[in-house]
């Protein structure tokens, strides 16, 4: 959500999805996945890679998941396209969502597998936070399974665009991290 409380256009301009989310049970292939998604990038930028690493429900052994790898990639400068973007499509990772206003986030995409790629600058306090959820789920099984019958039952709704089964476990995601920063 922006500042304002309202969703930003380009969340407002997805298409619709009229469905339910499909979790599966954790695989443990993905981290398998993700190792040879990491050596594609790390052999496209080199030294420009900052941090890389496997993040979203799918980095956290047994964890159900929608079967999409999720990564996290640090660069000096995300606003300076020219410096990584051609490298990563030439890779296999089209771009696929620029947000200058939110951390200057970029979202590269693929389908087979699924990835999300996201792009931020060294320091982000979004690459933080994205962290310590994961570590969190990862370390204390509690939180774990907390977050998995959240996501469990809110996969069973019908929802008019994924976004809004993201959106609809904010509360849980915020007291999650807020946990971790408290016990770090």
């Amino acid at each position: 959500m922006d500042a304002d409380g309202t969703r930003p256009e380009y969340l407002r301009a997805q298409p619709a999805f009229h469905g339910t989310v499909q979790l599966v049970d954790h695989d443990p292939a993905w981290g398998e996945q993700y190792a040879v998604l990491a050596k594609a990038v790390t052999d496209a930028l080199g030294d420009r890679v900052l941090l890389l690493e496997h993040c979203g429900s799918t980095s956290v052994p047994g964890l159900a998941a929608k079967p999409v790898i999720d990564m996290l990639l640090l660069v000096a400068d995300p606003a300076d396209e020219p410096a990584y973007v051609p490298d990563l499509e030439a890779a296999g990772f089209p771009l696929h969502l620029r947000e200058p206003h939110w951390h200057e986030h970029r979202l590269f995409r693929q389908e087979d597998p699924r990835v999300n790629l996201h792009v931020f600058g060294d320091g982000s306090p979004e690459a933080e936070r994205m962290l310590l959820f994961r570590d969190r789920l990862r370390d204390v099984p509690e939180e774990r399974a907390a977050y998995e019958r959240t996501k469990r039952e809110l996969a069973t709704r019908t929802w008019g665009r994924v976004q809004d089964y993201a959106d609809a476990k904010t509360e849980v995601v915020e007291a999650i991290i807020e946990r971790a920063r408290r016990s770090g």
